[in-house]
């Protein structure tokens, strides 16, 4: 599977941006489907995660500020991103596997810069 993410760029705090992620492929609905991110020097977190019907998780530093959703329709999942702030500041990165498990893809990555 081949995911590219869109929708990156310089916010500032308090600003919104929405994160684009377009898989290959004709199973997508099959597919869990997540964010991930990853700050200078830290290790790779996750954001959040949304399932084949549509249940979603949320790390404890988004919750309430971010919300993923998926259109099986055009293979795609997106992260909506509120009330940024400068610890947000990361490379984000989609990430899809099999309902089984065992199939993990990861996108190339997204800047997310949040500063004024």
């Amino acid at each position: 599977v081949r995911l590219v993410e869109s929708g990156g760029g310089l916010v500032q705090p308090g600003g919104s941006l929405r994160l684009s992620c377009t898989a290959s492929g004709s199973t997508f609905r099959l597919k869990v489907m997540g964010w991930y991110r990853q700050a200078p020097e830290k290790k790779r977190e996750l954001v959040a995660r949304i399932t084949i019907n549509d249940s979603t998780m949320y790390a404890d530093s988004v919750k309430g500020r971010f919300t993923i959703s998926r259109d099986n329709a055009k293979n795609t999942v997106y992260l909506q991103m509120s009330s940024l702030k400068p610890e947000d500041t990361a490379v984000y990165y989609c990430w899809s596997d099999t309902i089984f498990g065992g199939g993990v893809s990861w996108g190339q990555g997204t800047q997310v810069t949040v500063s004024s």
